[in-house]
């Protein structure tokens, strides 16, 4: 599941009663922490098979670290006590969720939070029986979840440090939601700028000051409000439970959390977050996760050296 949707639609804000963010902000302090993260890996993967078949695509590594250890990691260096993943019936996580410490004497130079990337943080499984869109993969989890939640799109790797294995970095791209919503209070997207040329293939936002005044899936690129696009990361508030009930999934299939982000436009509203200077990797295709391999490795300094004079090189036989 990637951050765009099939459907091509325009959702303009309306404009309704409202709180001020200056309003909002003296109440952000009373809200409840960030304790729970949703990561979404219900997809079959069809695109990467037959890879897919037997091994999950959060399972495949960015060089030597699995998407899912990117972006467990990332959600404890939020602050996220218990990880919520929703998979689909016939997908085995049981071997990347396990605990490998047992390797630590081969490789002394790791951190072991990343052979046991899951020793400081409650996992849950929640299983999506179809794949019913975004929100429904959402609903899945809200009954174990009674707080203001993150939620990370499992394809969608967004990477602001890229050092060797052994100096292991998180990413804090959910870091800075959450720091967003202790400020503001309200629910927020992660926006990433792209180039104008590629908006075709995603949700594009007009921004007005932090405000997401509308959301537009799939434009054309003359239609496109901006070049800033949702990028796979969002912070949703509990109210999002009994919305997603309201908007339910019947009536409104694949569309239904972008349904649900418009109602928040609407009213109190919805905040977006740049996150500038992250590298966005898709592990959800071929060839964008080929060109994320060469891209990482290019920009780790044990890799990088290697690894362009092999590039050079196999380019000038070409």
């Amino acid at each position: 599941m990637t951050a765009n949707h099939r459907h091509s639609t325009v959702l303009p804000i309306i404009q309704c009663r409202r709180a001020t963010l200056e309003s909002l902000r003296h109440t952000a302090g009373a809200m409840a922490a960030v304790r729970d993260a949703l990561l979404v890996a219900g997809g079959l993967g069809t695109r990467m098979l037959p890879t897919s078949a037997s091994v999950p695509k959060e399972a495949l590594p960015l060089v030597d670290v699995p998407a899912l250890i990117h972006l467990a990691r990332e959600a404890v260096a939020a602050g996220v006590q218990c990880l919520h993943i929703i998979s689909s019936p016939r997908k085995d996580l049981t071997a990347i969720l396990g605990d490998h410490s047992w390797l630590q004497d081969r490789r002394p130079d790791l951190d072991q939070t990343l052979l046991s990337p899951f020793s400081d943080i409650k996992v849950k499984v929640h299983i999506q029986h179809e794949p019913l869109g975004l929100g429904n993969a959402i609903e899945t989890a809200l009954d174990d979840v009674s707080g203001p939640f993150l939620v990370l799109l499992g394809d969608n790797i967004l990477l602001d440090s890229h050092t060797p294995t052994n100096e292991f970095i998180p990413s804090n791209a959910s870091k800075k939601l959450v720091e967003n919503f202790e400020k503001n209070g309200l629910p927020c997207a992660g926006l990433l700028a792209i180039s104008p040329h590629e908006v075709s293939n995603y949700g594009v936002v007009r921004l007005e000051g932090e405000r997401i005044q509308e959301i537009c899936e799939k434009p054309n690129v003359e239609d496109a409000p901006s070049n800033l696009v949702m990028c796979g990361r969002y912070l949703f508030t509990p109210d999002a439970k009994s919305l997603l009930q309201k908007y339910d999934v019947e009536s409104h299939g694949e569309l239904q959390s972008i349904v649900l982000q418009q109602h928040w436009m609407n009213n109190d509203g919805l905040l977006g977050v740049e996150l500038k200077g992250y590298q966005w990797y898709d592990s959800g295709k071929p060839l964008p996760w080929l060109q994320a391999q060469v891209d990482h490795a290019l920009r780790r300094s044990d890799t990088a050296p290697a690894m362009e004079a092999w590039l050079r090189a196999r380019l000038d036989e070409l």
